[in-house]
């Protein structure tokens, strides 16, 4: 298809903004400071972001505390190539990174995979990635396959929790209010979130800290008319679901001169609850009384953390680190009948309908010769994951029908400092599977500072994606529908290039950074729901498909002390291969996306302004709107609207910075549906919704930090 014009002269304009590299003055401390930024995601030793072998966004504590960011799902809308994901019904928002969903990427905390419901470092329900304790987010791009396994084709989030504070004793004690569109009084509607976190240099190696957030989420109504409403016209309950989180979390730290050891302790627990919206009347004829009830539901997830990272450094100048880490996660369902004049209950059951166990640990050796133009890295990997989900795969398994998969690899890579300014990176992994089979995973990482302030880097490497619970084990049979998954599946095959340009450029009074950013994506073999059967009518998983993507990025930013620009756009295009379809369309469909930034910093009040912006442009997808004569799918192209989000906040500190208040708003542009136009309604490729409900509207909000420290 052609390109649209109008996205094509805009990103041109972005693009020659990009590319358009002022000359360097004189450099002053604006380079030291930016050269102080410390990455550790990817790298064999903790690096300057300058000197990283792999292109990394970091996301600093500031930033966090900007825009008062309580979980991952209030960060990440703003970046580029990065999009939250939120369902109104489950309460989970994930991420789609290059177009790909959260299965093909790991969200990692100090370099560890995350449990889920059904999986180890993907599928990550964001809000339940409490940022309390965080110094840092590092989002590396590309495929880390080598470095860290299954499902890293795009790329990962590496969450850094903080492991010092400058003081004998950090206490931090907070309060947040929020509203949910123009919803809100105290507990029943809104948001409302309290947090408290003590840490404690009990000598000067070992630090303490223990911390508790409670979250509650009061639901958004958005028109329906919530848990007492009894009439059975689809009103009943809420748009958005409620829910409450609470967070509690312990570190031990210890650091000597050639040796760090981290302990970290972590329980999660979610309520969320779902009220049905159909009502029964319950006419009792003879009294001439009824009592209206509905079935309703309670999720209640539990989690479990416990990770210990090692790092040190041996006599020979060899550095080396160790992972070690058992999480679990599980998902309760209490199901009842509920009597809404009453509030009494009946027919209760309560179920564990999801689970995982998971065991995993990661091994890096490095700096074995001592060699300026040599370097080599070995390492292994372990995990253990032991789980069901009775949700997904239906009758056949609500007896907990538990399955388990280990997975064991060695991997390799080694540096070669080619010049001062040239390195390249190639490395191997080999990956023994107990469920599928073994796979062979590599990569070739470079980066070439080149004169005048200019960057190069480039990546190209596999990984794959392992087929999800659902995937292998669903079934759904019945009189009228025959679903099943396959456990017969091959692993999703992914291949990665990324190409990148950066120029810092520093001048008597401000900095800037230029960056072009080309990528394009290769997934095989991907899974798919097909038709596999006619008479009878018969669905099962299948590896059919293939994904491909190319995007080109322009990221700008400007800053000096007080104040900091970013402007930003990427232009990316999708193309999904069906295979079993005879009429798919497989052309190139086209998106865009531009985000903004500004925060500005008035010293003389500790005062910080924050404005933040983003635009997705329209998405487009084929989707099945029919039979031909042959009885094969005729697929027409499916709309999803284009949509902005612009946050802003003001942030002041007073009596010496022991008191910290934020005021802002979300979603300020009042985002709630966004259309669908042109859906289809049957088919195994097909959009069924006519709106997306992204958001819950404009909210305001209030965040109240006292910080003690002495």
């Amino acid at each position: 298809m052609s390109l649209n014009k109008n996205y094509l002269v805009l990103f041109l304009a972005l693009l020659l903004s990009g590319i358009s590299f002022s000359q360097e003055a004189d450099k002053d401390s604006t380079e030291v400071e930016a050269l102080k930024e410390v990455v550790i995601t990817g790298q064999y030793n903790p690096q300057s972001i300058k000197k990283s072998v792999h292109n990394v966004t970091v996301i600093s504590r500031a930033q966090i505390e900007n825009q008062a960011a309580n979980n991952l799902a209030d960060l990440l809308n703003f970046n580029l190539n990065l999009t939250v994901v939120p369902n109104s019904q489950t309460g989970k928002s994930t991420v789609s990174f290059f177009g790909l969903d959260s299965q093909y990427f790991n969200i990692l905390v100090d370099n560890i995979p995350l449990v889920s419901d059904n999986g180890l470092g993907n599928n990550i329900d964001l809000t339940q990635i409490n940022l309390d304790d965080i110094e840092r987010i590092e989002i590396a791009e590309g495929a880390m396959g080598v470095e860290y396994g299954a499902n890293a084709v795009s790329g990962v989030i590496n969450i850094i929790t903080k492991k010092s504070i400058a003081t004998e004793w950090d206490i931090n004690i907070s309060v947040q209010e929020e509203t949910i569109s123009d919803e809100y009084e105290w507990f029943d509607q809104g948001r409302h979130i309290q947090s408290v976190s003590v840490a404690h240099n009990i000598n000067e190696r070992l630090m303490a800290r223990v911390g508790f957030n409670r979250n509650q989420f009061a639901g958004f109504f958005n028109n329906k008319q919530g848990q007492d409403y009894y009439k059975n016209d689809g009103l009943r309950g809420y748009d958005w679901q409620p829910k409450t989180q609470m967070n509690t979390n312990g570190l031990l730290h210890y650091d000597s001169e050639n040796f760090t050891i981290t302990y970290k302790f972590e329980y999660f627990n979610e309520i969320l609850s779902f009220y049905d919206a159909s009502v029964r009347s319950n006419i009792d004829v003879d009294a001439q009384t009824r009592n209206p009830s509905a079935t309703d539901r309670i999720f209640t997830t539990n989690r479990f953390i416990n990770n210990l990272n090692l790092n040190g450094k041996l006599d020979g100048g060899a550095n080396y680190s160790a992972a070690f880490s058992y999480q679990t996660q599980k998902r309760d369902l209490n199901e009842f009948n509920y009597f809404i004049l009453s509030g009494n209950q009946s027919n209760e059951t309560d179920n564990t309908y999801q689970s995982s166990e998971v065991f995993f640990t990661k091994g890096r050796i490095n700096n074995l010769i001592q060699s300026d133009f040599y370097n080599f890295e070995l390492g292994y990997e372990a995990r253990y994951i032991k789980g069901y989900d009775t949700q997904a795969s239906g009758d056949i398994t609500q007896l907990e029908k538990e399955n388990s998969q280990s997975n064991y690899a060695l991997f390799a890579s080694t540096e070669l400092n080619l010049t001062n300014a040239f390195l390249i990176r190639p490395g191997a992994r080999y990956e023994y599977n107990s469920k599928f089979k073994s796979q062979v995973l590599t990569s070739l990482s470079a980066r070439y500072l080149l004169n005048n302030g200019f960057e190069l880097r480039g990546n190209v490497g596999t990984s794959y994606r392992t087929p999800n619970f659902e995937e292998l084990y669903y079934y759904f049979v019945d009189s009228n529908h025959d679903v099943q998954g396959n456990e017969n599946l091959n692993p999703e095959k992914g291949f990665s290039a990324f190409l990148n340009l950066k120029k810092r450029s520093w001048f008597t009074n401000f900095s800037l950074i230029n960056a072009v950013k080309l990528t394009y994506i290769d997934v095989d073999d991907r899974i798919d729901l097909a038709i596999v059967n006619t008479s009878p009518l018969q669905y099962q998983y299948i590896n059919i498909d293939a994904y491909k993507l190319w995007s080109l990025s322009s990221q700008n930013t400007i800053k000096n002390g007080n104040w900091a620009f970013n402007l930003g756009a990427t232009l990316q295009g999708t193309s999904r291969i069906a295979n079993n379809e005879i009429n798919a369309q497989n052309n190139f469909l086209y998106s865009f996306q531009v985000n903004t930034s500004g925060t500005y910093a008035i010293k003389q009040w500790n005062t910080a302004l924050t404005v933040l912006l983003k635009y997705n442009g329209e998405q487009k997808d084929y989707v099945a709107s029919g039979m031909d004569t042959n009885g094969d799918s005729v697929f027409s192209k499916s709309k999803t609207e284009g949509y902005s989000w612009l946050d802003a906040s003001i942030k002041k500190s007073f009596l010496n910075r022991k008191i910290q208040a934020t005021l802002g708003g979300r979603n300020l542009l009042n985002v709630t549906n966004v259309n669908i136009r042109n859906a289809a309604s049957s088919g195994a490729h097909e959009a069924s919704n006519s709106s997306l409900l992204l958001g819950y509207g404009r909210s305001y909000y209030l965040k109240l930090l006292y910080n003690l420290n002495f």
